[in-house]
């Protein structure tokens, strides 16, 4: 199976229905999973009469969803994550690094190919949220940044 077909069928995984796919041809396996749905509660019935001391009580307790405005780097394909480029050498970026645009950010190897991972925009690392040598899926957050 050639890298773009393989990339494309990832592609095409993320964007189905299906939760889990598993191929295999000769001695090449590939498993894809995706992380299982949240699920909502369903809506409470509508309750016909409230006390204004039972609504004051409920308005205190009831807070707004937290929002995540953060913006991530979120890895383009499944594979092993790597900071640096060898396990002897510098990271390429640290948490306060301010990093330009298509500076590479991190590694990460797919079929025994190294695809550097360069930044989208001017950016400050806030948080690195892999570890060195950890397994990624695809579309999964691997750094958190702000704008610089």
């Amino acid at each position: 199976m050639e890298k773009q077909d393989l990339f494309e069928l990832m592609d095409r995984f993320a964007r189905s229905g299906l939760q889990r796919m598993a191929l295999q041809d000769g001695d090449f396996t590939l498993e894809l999973e995706k992380p299982a749905p949240i699920v909502a509660a369903p809506a409470a019935a509508p309750v016909a009469a409230v006390s204004a001391t039972a609504v004051s009580a409920a308005a205190a307790v009831v807070e707004a969803p937290a929002v995540d405005n953060a913006l991530y780097v979120k890895a383009p394909l499944v594979g092993t994550y790597y900071a640096a480029s060898s396990p002897d050498a510098a990271p390429y970026v640290r948490v306060g690094d301010r990093v330009e645009k298509g500076q590479t950010l991190c590694l990460i190897e797919a079929m025994k190919t190294m695809n550097e991972i360069p930044a989208p925009c001017d950016l400050l690392v806030e948080e690195i949220l892999v570890d060195n040598g950890a397994l990624v899926a695809f579309d999964a957050p691997i750094l958190r940044y702000s704008h610089v």
